[in-house]
């Protein structure tokens, strides 16, 4: 029986090895097909997404290299004019909108230190505190408790001129901002005028009526058109947001110079 039953185990272990050794090479042939896939798909992927950005930088590049077409286009000698006067403009409407945002300050936060700090320490303390807060808003009130001892008509009177004059920083070259955005179309509005002249000088040159004369010229003429209304609409666009931020710096002024005043007035009397 013990013989028996070692033929038989025997016998399953040399039928199992094949078997194993077939499950164990079928195995390894699919994952190296599904490995292949894998790098297929991999691959396949990479490929599509080098085509799709394949045409975004030639769309890129066709962008930029149509600008400087039609600027060459359009004559030089007349987008060169527009062109700078978008580029200076930009740089006065970069500036002001810096400059606007840093002088925003929480004029709540303000009021709150000089009040505490008259109360605390009296006028060199709010005045310390106001020297060191950043904004027009603060040196106006700086100034205002400056003159406390002379009286609240004096503190008013302080406060308005003050207010006069920051607001005037405010507004500093805000008006060679409307230079350029009236400059730019008046510019290319010149350049679409030598443009039309300069294609009926071609029209009686030959004495005749042809596309080929008169496209060079029309072509002058409506490309430092659009060009020059491209620059001021964007001008136009920095000119509304700044005026926007000073009045509402100024109407932020006014009212915490009222809220300042009744302070003052309130620590005179004690």
């Amino acid at each position: 029986m013990k013989k028996v039953l070692a033929l038989f185990f025997a016998a399953g272990i040399l039928f199992t090895q094949p078997v194993l050794a077939q499950e164990a090479t079928e195995a390894a042939a699919t994952e190296q097909v599904a490995a292949t896939d894998t790098n297929a798909a991999a691959a396949d992927t990479a490929a599509a997404a080098t085509e799709e950005a394949a045409p975004a930088v030639e769309e890129e590049a066709s962008f930029t290299q149509m600008l400087k077409e039609k600027f060459i286009e359009g004559d030089p000698l007349w987008m060169a004019p527009v062109l700078l006067t978008m580029i200076f403009g930009l740089a006065i409407a970069i500036e002001r909108v810096l400059y606007l945002t840093l002088s925003n300050q929480n004029n709540d936060k303000l009021l709150k230190g000089i009040e505490d700090a008259l109360k605390s320490g009296g006028k060199s303390a709010a005045m310390e505190y106001c020297r060191n807060v950043r904004g027009p808003v603060a040196s106006i009130f700086y100034q205002g408790l400056d003159k406390m001892e002379e009286g609240i008509e004096i503190v008013d009177k302080a406060v308005v001129s003050l207010g006069s004059v920051e607001t005037g920083k405010l507004e500093r070259g805000v008006s060679w901002l409307s230079l350029f955005i009236a400059l730019a179309p008046m510019l290319g509005f010149l350049g679409t005028v030598v443009g039309m002249i300069q294609a009926f000088d071609a029209i009686e040159a030959a004495g005749d009526i042809s596309p080929t004369l008169v496209a060079g010229g029309i072509k002058v003429a409506l490309l430092t058109t659009v060009f020059g209304l491209i620059a001021a609409m964007i001008l136009q666009i920095f000119y509304n947001l700044i005026i926007a931020m000073i009045d509402n710096l100024v109407n932020k002024m006014e009212d915490a110079s009222i809220t300042f005043l009744d302070i003052i007035a309130a620590h005179l009397k004690k």
